[in-house]
């Protein structure tokens, strides 16, 4: 189970290492990998703030180049240095805003697993493809391009994770019901016995984001092919997101 508080562009340094001092007593029970994902510039006082704690530390981007003439672009051996363990790869914001693609994110994919990064990987569909039936054909491409080159036992020893967010359910309040989020984790993770094998398919954590609260976390967690929740704007409330990590 994992358990991902995604702040995206929230929190100054100052305010995120504060946040993860205000956050370590009220998560050092839980169950779950408890992971926050902070700003580029407060990853270095976030880790240190976490260091020696259950807390793990996520970057929401990366670039899949490890240098070179990319201004504005973090790459993943930077993100390592400042702290990182896990990164953020294609969030449906990503894609939307800022041109991300199927074939970049395999690219950071690639290039994250072989930096040692463990990648979240974001899939969902908009309202429209829910609405005219496609779901299960959006999520599958997009996972089964995500995935291209990726070994099963680069898949496993990575530690790589799939995101289900329905674009949809961002930030607008709405949350898929339960049956809906579980039925396609459920199609994910019967891709994933496709292309890797039962055994493979059943170790990968798949999570469910999209308006995940503190009221419907644990329902949402006891799906069966619910993994844990990416979590955006109830994780910048201390409380409240140490009620869903505890869920």
């Amino acid at each position: 189970m994992i358990v991902a508080g995604n702040w995206k562009m929230n929190k100054t340094p100052s305010e995120a290492a504060a946040f993860v001092k205000e956050l370590i007593p009220r998560v050092k029970g839980a169950k779950s990998e408890v992971v926050v994902a902070a700003p580029f510039v407060a990853l270095p006082g976030v880790a240190e703030a976490a260091r020696g704690t259950n807390i793990k530390v996520a970057a929401q981007n990366m670039h899949y180049e490890a240098k070179g003439a990319y201004t504005g672009e973090v790459s993943a051996d930077m993100l390592k240095d400042a702290g990182a363990d896990y990164v953020i790869i294609g969030h449906s914001e990503r894609r939307q805003y800022f041109g991300e693609t199927d074939e970049t994110v395999n690219r950071k994919v690639q290039a994250a697993t072989a930096a040692g990064l463990i990648p979240i990987v974001c899939v969902g569909e908009s309202l429209a493809q829910r609405e005219q039936g496609i779901t299960p054909e959006v999520v599958r491409r997009q996972v089964k391009i995500a995935l291209l080159g990726v070994s099963a036992e680069t898949l496993l020893s990575s530690g790589l994770v799939i995101a289900y967010e329905p674009i949809w359910a961002i930030g607008t309040g709405k949350t898929a019901t339960n049956e809906q989020a579980n039925e396609v984790c459920h199609t994910i993770r019967m891709l994933l016995a496709e292309l890797y094998g039962a055994e493979a398919a059943a170790k990968v954590s798949i999570q469910y984001g999209g308006s995940v609260t503190a009221a419907n976390a644990k329902e949402l967690f006891a799906m069966p092919d619910i993994n844990g929740g990416l979590v955006g704007g109830a994780s910048l409330k201390a409380a409240d997101f140490e009620v869903i990590a505890n869920a």
